[in-house]
């Protein structure tokens, strides 16, 4: 079954433009959000995200309208493929149930990897030249040492997408990226302090 979703950021704006094209597409069921893409739950995705089953495919009018970033993308449509739910998007003519749309997903899905080593690789130098100088920079906020390894649990382990640690411990992304740079720095015992940024 094809299942569409679709989202605008304001009350202004109407759905209608996307909702006729998720239709002409052949979306039985459609599943609509008024919210900004900078907020991490949306109440009709969640309820898709649990509704779709094997052999479903969700379409989105753009990958804009799914992801808020290209990693948060890429962990939807992941999630999506365990359950092995195929993704569609009509702008972009993207169809992971295609080879070729399968590539094109995994190049997506290497840039957001690539992203996400950046991001380490610069919070891990930065916090060594910052130990270097004797101080820590950012608004701080206080995470022990069992948060940190909870942390790193949940993502490299357990798998849980970044999102889902922020709203499991109720801070912000940045800090979260921390944590995960923090325990590739070898912490030591004691007291971690994390920039927390957002």
């Amino acid at each position: 079954m094809n299942i569409g979703y679709a989202r605008v950021s304001t009350q202004e704006q109407r759905p209608e433009l996307q909702i006729d094209a998720l239709t002409k597409a052949g979306c039985e069921n459609i599943y609509s959000d008024c919210a900004s893409g900078a907020t991490s739950h949306r109440v009709q995705l969640d309820l898709m995200l649990n509704t779709v089953v094997n052999g479903d495919v969700v379409v989105v009018w753009k990958l804009d309208r799914l992801g808020r970033s290209v990693a948060n993308l890429v962990d939807l449509v992941e999630k999506l493929g365990v359950k092995g739910v195929g993704f569609r998007s009509l702008t972009e003519n993207m169809d992971t149930t295609s080879a070729g749309g399968t590539l094109i997903f995994n190049v997506f899905a290497a840039v957001a990897q690539f992203e996400r080593d950046l991001i380490r690789e610069r919070t891990i130098v930065g916090l060594q030249a910052a130990r270097a100088r004797g101080r820590r920079g950012g608004r701080p906020s206080v995470l022990d040492e069992e948060t940190v390894r909870r942390i790193v649990t949940l993502r490299r382990k357990d798998g849980n997408s970044v999102d889902e640690i922020v709203e499991k411990f109720g801070i912000g992304r940045t800090s979260v990226y921390k944590a995960l740079a923090l325990d590739l720095c070898n912490i030591g015992s004691g007291t971690v302090k994390a920039a927390d940024h957002g």
